[in-house]
């Protein structure tokens, strides 16, 4: 069996029920991640909390969107591209700087440049940066505490992108206005 189930507050195991019933009064309604995750409670509680954490970082909205969307990009998550640009909607971040980040376009600023460039040689690398990629990043204005945010990002991000990559989660009507596909 390949096909992932995809769980509503009903059907959900009892652990994952408290859980989905907070998303749906928190957003309306149960995200497809959530729907899949559900199956294993642990897997929800532990993407929930990284993603609380990781909220709570010294980073702005723009730059936790930056971290986000470049993993997510990167990683051809065909669910959280389009979740996190609603997300950065939400947030009040620049519809430019979403855009381009969906578009692998140029940075507005040559900090969150090095912030992308920085996410992605993480994520490229698999956490093996050169002293020149820690250099530019820690030039950039960055620091220590920073790279371990990085990688706190990451850590949530490859729980949804690979639990979306094998469940083949659609952006669903939550999300499809901001479906996404990687230019070619």
């Amino acid at each position: 069996m390949s096909a992932f189930k995809f769980h509503t507050v009903d059907t959900a195991p009892v652990k994952s029920k408290p859980m989905l019933e907070g998303a749906v009064k928190q957003m309306g309604a149960v995200p497809g991640l959530y729907a899949v995750m559900a199956e294993s409670p642990e897997t929800l509680k532990a993407y929930q909390q990284l993603h609380h954490l990781f909220t709570t970082t010294s980073f702005s909205a723009e730059e936790l969107t930056v971290v986000w969307q470049t993993i997510n990009v990167e990683h051809e998550c065909q669910f959280c591209v389009p979740a996190h640009t609603a997300i950065a909607h939400s947030m009040k971040v620049d519809p430019a700087l979403t855009e381009a980040l969906r578009n692998e376009e140029a940075m507005p600023t040559d900090k969150l440049q090095a912030l992308h460039d920085f996410t992605l040689a993480m994520v490229r690398e698999r956490g093996n940066v050169s002293e020149e990629q820690m250099d530019v990043f820690f030039a950039a204005g960055y620091g220590q505490k920073q790279v371990l945010e990085v990688i706190l990002g990451l850590s949530q991000k490859v729980i949804s992108n690979y639990v979306n990559h094998v469940a083949k989660t659609p952006a669903g009507p939550m999300f499809e206005q901001f479906a996404w596909t990687k230019k070619a």
